[in-house]
């Protein structure tokens, strides 16, 4: 089975909490991609599938971006970036979660820094992990729990929520704030829409 997709219209989800949604209100207005556009939601069955989607993501990245990871714990975020390492040409075996060292960094054909803010508690521990050092050249920073250091992410930025749906299967909700990562996105769901159908004729042949 692959990923369901779908333009996000209208949602009957139940209401979710702010403390893991992104902070729209602080996207800029003239930065934001058009309505008919994002946001891009999908229903992902499995890790597999969620690691399939970042892979997309991954393939398509050319340095310098960051992404930001919101949702509650077991919602697939670590998933993502494994996915995202492998479409860098990163071992995804040395993709964990990093709760208690807080930064990653990764190898591929550019460097990916992941991290994880679970433990973060004040602007001065965001600043003592020298977060927005990672934020130039060309490295590729892939941020969980993104909501607790909304006030050091870059302005033009890549944003996933991931939220549980049922046991298995989440929905992951893909949106940006500004041109550059727009262009990406865009890149990325014509990726994802390319290996889906790959796959789909690999599992009926």
């Amino acid at each position: 089975m692959t990923l369901s997709l779908r333009f996000l219209m209208h949602s009957n989800e139940p209401r979710r909490s702010n403390a893991t949604r992104p902070a729209r209100a602080k996207q800029h207005p003239a930065r934001r991609a058009p309505a008919s556009d994002l946001p891009w939601e999908l229903v992902s069955t499995s890790h597999q599938h969620t690691t399939r989607l970042g892979q997309a993501i991954g393939r398509v990245l050319r340095g310098g971006e960051t992404i930001a990871l919101y949702g509650p714990l077991g919602a697939g975020k670590t998933a993502l970036v494994r996915g995202i390492a492998v479409g860098l040409n990163a071992s995804p075996a040395a993709v964990t979660s990093p709760t208690f060292v807080v930064i990653h960094e990764y190898q591929g054909r550019l460097p990916l820094v992941h991290v994880d803010l679970y433990r973060i508690r004040s602007p001065r521990e965001l600043e003592s992990i020298g977060l927005i050092e990672y934020f130039s050249g060309q490295t590729v920073t892939a941020i969980e729990w993104a909501d607790k250091g909304l006030v050091a992410l870059p302005q033009d930025r890549i944003e996933i929520a991931l939220y549980h749906r049922a046991a298995r299967s989440r929905t992951i909700e893909l949106n940006v704030t500004g041109p550059k990562s727009h262009e990406i996105l865009a890149l990325a769901r014509r990726q994802y829409s390319k290996a889906a159908r790959e796959h789909r004729a690999a599992t009926e042949a």
